[in-house]
């Protein structure tokens, strides 16, 4: 109930102040599982898309989101789990295996998982190489994959501003992609890294041509305190 309430407050306060842009929502199946994967540019990101999403989703969050010490950590604790937030602590491979597992079990269960292929957040603007957490989903789960990309959020909240600005925000949802339909050197399961890497590389591919962005070529790797 709290996040039907929370998503038709902000959505249409998000609406009246930036009027984002949406085009491709039909391209989400209504029901059952999916992996709606996106580039990523800001916070703002993770607000939006459940916004704009035509169904409830979930995705990752930084751990630090649940561990925040008093008041406000709590507030941010409670937003983040209502919204389907699942925590991960960056640089500690275990705790990232361990948000693919619940991510999956999100996606065997029929619901809508939102992932950043690159990682983290591009500081320049630019798309980075994505990771091969995608295709491991994709294979494992037999979901379809719906690539997106965001446009604008980066400069409606540029990293360390406290005030979001009002410029144009878009929303694109491009065309499914089965993945177990690709071209593989192998087999098109989650334990062949050749078959989760050609996924990886769609997606990625697929994000750049709806975002335009240019394509960096190389991983993401961002400073810790960032």
């Amino acid at each position: 109930m709290f996040y039907v309430v929370l998503k038709a407050l902000t959505t249409r306060l998000t609406l009246l102040i930036w009027r984002p842009k949406v085009e491709g929502r039909e391209n989400i199946p209504t029901h059952g599982p999916v992996i709606l994967a996106s580039n990523h540019l800001s916070f703002v990101d993770s607000l939006l898309i459940p916004m704009l999403a035509p169904r409830r989703v979930a995705f990752i969050a930084k751990a630090e989101y649940f561990e925040t010490k008093g008041i406000k950590g709590r507030t941010m604790k409670a937003f983040f789990t209502a919204i389907g937030a699942i925590p991960v602590r960056r640089g500690d491979h275990r705790a990232a295996m361990d948000s693919l597992d619940q991510s999956l079990a999100v996606i065997n269960s029929g619901g809508a998982f939102v992932i950043y292929p690159e990682g983290t957040r591009s500081l320049d603007g630019r798309l980075y190489r994505a990771k091969v957490g995608v295709g491991w989903l994709a294979l494992k789960s037999g979901a379809p994959i719906v690539p997106l990309a965001v446009q604008g959020t980066r400069e409606v909240l540029p990293v360390g501003a406290k005030i979001p600005k009002r410029v144009p925000v878009t929303v694109r949802f491009g065309e499914p992609i089965d993945a177990t339909k690709l071209d593989f050197p192998g087999e098109a399961v989650a334990e062949n890294s050749r078959a989760r890497r050609v996924v990886a590389d769609t997606v990625i591919e697929q994000i750049q041509k709806l975002s335009g962005q240019e394509y960096a070529g190389i991983y993401n790797e961002r400073p810790a305190e960032l």
